[in-house]
Order: structure tokens, then C-alpha cells, then sequence
């Protein structure tokens, strides 16, 4: 009687796992703050990082809505995104509601984004940079933007192309740069270690989703996101690099002890 009554306990708590991954944490949206640079009384900049929404049937343009509203409700001076808009547009790409959605999302300092994977796959390829455009965003492809400040200041935001089915390219990203703040879009965070010697104060990635189902002693892992998996790390010459867990999934449609993430910097420059 007491190993039936094991085996229908563990029963249960493996399926009151499975629901909760796949019913309720991809719908949780979670925001983390986090403050960078020394505070010398001047005003931050925020900025806002998102990462790998993964539009899909599972995850709709309802859910992309919710993500607008937490966004907007940050105030952010400053929108990047790190690519992975869809997750196979050819199956769902409901295209006039998503610029619809992203056009709300406001920031009065740019809007800008870098290519991801899924962005060159699933025929993605030809409507991205078209539904960035009509929804403000400026889609940086080995280009960046010097961006001014209210104090004077100005920081360089910098993207480069995905380097798995893009070609990406670091001198030409950070050709015009004029700035001595540099930040960079890099949506495959292990490209990072090719950037260390370019006077780069910060990275923000994506791609890896945290794993996106977090087992004891089991870590899955993606190309290109092995080395540098999730939250903040310390790199050579003063570079930062931040890896976003994002805020959709692929492959399967859960997340476990991994929630969709919102990334909110305020930085002192």
C-alpha cells in the first residue's frame, strides 16, 4: 500500500510539472532591472532588451501584447531586440498584427533590432526587415546608429548580422561609430569572444532561451550559445556581455524554472 501510494504521488507531481510548463510558465512575463555604470548624479539611460519572441500558434500575438504593455509601462528611452521575431513564419506570420503590436511599443531615444536565426528561416527572410520598418524599428545588419543623449552624451548602438545564416561582420558594425559608449547586438552571445578587443562596453544576446526547460544535471544547450548561456557576464577589457533567456520557445512549446524574460538596464554613462 505505501509503494502505491509513492508511485501515484510521483505520478501526480510529474504531471503537475508538465501542465505547469507547458500551460503557465511561457505565459509568464518576467522583469529583471538592472543598473550598470557608476552613478555620479547624472540620469540613467534606460534601456529595454527583448529576445527571441517566437511568434507562433502557441504563443500568439495575444501574448506579444501583454510583452507591449510591460515594456511600455518601464519607460524605456531606448527599445533593442535581439532577434527570433517568428518562430516558423511559413506556419504562422500574422503579419499586420504584429507591426501593429510593435509600433506601440514607444521609446523616444530609437527602437532598434539585429537578426536572429529564425529571421533568415521559415521564409522570414523576406518579410522582417518589412514588418521592423513599418513598426519604427531600426534594423541594424552590420550598421549601428550613434544615438545623442539629453546631457550631451552620446552612446553607439551597434548590430551585427546572425551569424549562423546571416555574415555578420564587426568592423563594418562599428564603422560609424563616433561615440565612447558602445553598446552590441549580437543575437548568438558565444560571437562574443571574437568582440572583446573592440572597445565594447556591453553586449546583450539571446538565442540560448536559458535552456527554456531546466532539469537537474541535464543543460541544453545551442549553437553558438554553449559558452555563455544566461544572465551577466565578465569579459576581457571591460566588456559585459548579457544574455537574455527570451520570451517565446521553439521545438516545444514549454518552459521550466526558465520564464519569459524581460531584460530592463539603467545605465550611467
Amino acid at each position: 500500500m505505501k509503494k502505491r501510494y509513492v508511485f501515484y504521488c510521483v505520478i501526480f507531481v510529474f504531471i503537475g510539472i508538465a501542465l505547469y510548463a507547458f500551460f503557465i510558465e511561457p505565459k509568464r512575463i518576467v522583469t529583471h532591472h538592472y543598473t550598470l555604470g557608476n552613478n555620479d548624479g547624472q540620469k540613467p539611460v534606460k534601456v529595454v532588451q527583448l529576445s527571441d519572441i517566437h511568434i507562433q500558434e502557441k504563443y500568439p500575438v495575444a501574448q506579444l501584447e501583454k510583452i507591449v504593455t510591460k515594456v511600455n509601462n518601464e519607460q524605456p528611452d531606448i527599445i533593442l531586440f535581439t532577434g527570433d521575431l517568428f518562430d516558423h513564419y511559413a506556419k504562422y506570420g500574422p503579419i499586420d498584427e504584429v507591426i501593429a503590436a510593435l509600433s506601440r511599443l514607444s521609446a523616444p531615444l530609437g527602437k532598434y533590432a539585429v537578426w536572429g536565426n529564425h529571421d533568415y528561416g521559415g521564409g522570414a527572410t523576406r518579410v522582417y526587415p518589412d514588418i521592423l520598418a513599418a513598426a519604427d524599428f531600426q534594423l541594424l545588419e552590420n550598421s549601428g546608429a550613434n544615438v545623442s543623449l539629453p546631457d550631451g552624451k552620446s552612446v553607439y548602438i551597434g548590430g551585427l548580422d546572425d551569424s549562423l545564416l546571416g555574415n555578420s561582420s564587426i568592423d563594418e558594425t562599428l564603422a560609424a561609430r563616433q561615440s565612447d559608449y558602445t553598446i552590441l547586438l549580437s543575437h548568438e552571445p558565444d560571437k562574443a569572444d571574437e568582440l572583446i578587443d573592440h572597445d565594447i562596453q556591453l553586449i546583450v544576446s539571446g538565442h540560448s532561451h536559458g535552456g527554456q526547460v531546466k532539469l537537474p544535471f541535464v543543460t541544453i544547450k545551442n549553437v553558438l550559445a554553449e559558452k555563455y548561456f544566461e544572465g551577466f557576464y565578465t569579459l576581457a577589457n571591460d566588456t559585459t556581455l548579457y544574455v537574455n533567456t527570451g520570451l517565446g520557445t521553439t521545438k516545444i512549446p514549454a518552459r521550466f524554472r526558465v520564464p519569459p524574460e524581460i531584460a530592463v538596464f539603467d545605465l550611467y554613462i
